[in-house]
């Protein structure tokens, strides 16, 4: 897998670069947390992880579960706006099947009517 340019398994050399320069970036980063943090992260420990990094397998499964994460959020978006389009058309029939009945109903059974329609409203 050559995901940095130059970076390849036959170029120890490199790979060794390559090891170095994430160890230091991760130990700068690790300069800026709290020391009780700085202290469980031991060198060899940020050397074991500054060679997970080096193949470029950690960045394909982070890029996977994100292009995941996409594909749910787009999803639930559109289940959304489905459920959203199926609400306020059952809330029109429901205004229109109101309004019909206000048309219809006699006026001495109107208070009912509107206290009925008040309730299936909320």
């Amino acid at each position: 897998m050559d995901v940095y340019p130059g970076v390849t398994d036959s170029d120890p050399t490199k790979l060794q670069e390559r090891h170095y320069y994430l160890l230091s970036e991760l130990q700068t980063l690790v300069k800026d947390l709290p020391s009780s943090f700085q202290q469980r992260l031991t060198y060899n420990t940020l050397s074991d992880l500054a060679l997970a990094l080096i193949d470029g397998t950690v960045y394909e499964i982070v890029q996977g579960l994100l292009d995941i994460q996409h594909l749910t959020e787009k999803n639930l978006y559109n289940q959304r706006q489905k459920l959203h389009c199926e609400h306020q058309a059952l809330k029109q029939d429901l205004v229109r099947k109101h309004k019909e009945a206000l048309q219809s109903c006699k006026s001495h059974n109107l208070a009912l009517l509107k206290s009925t329609q008040q309730t299936e409203v909320e």
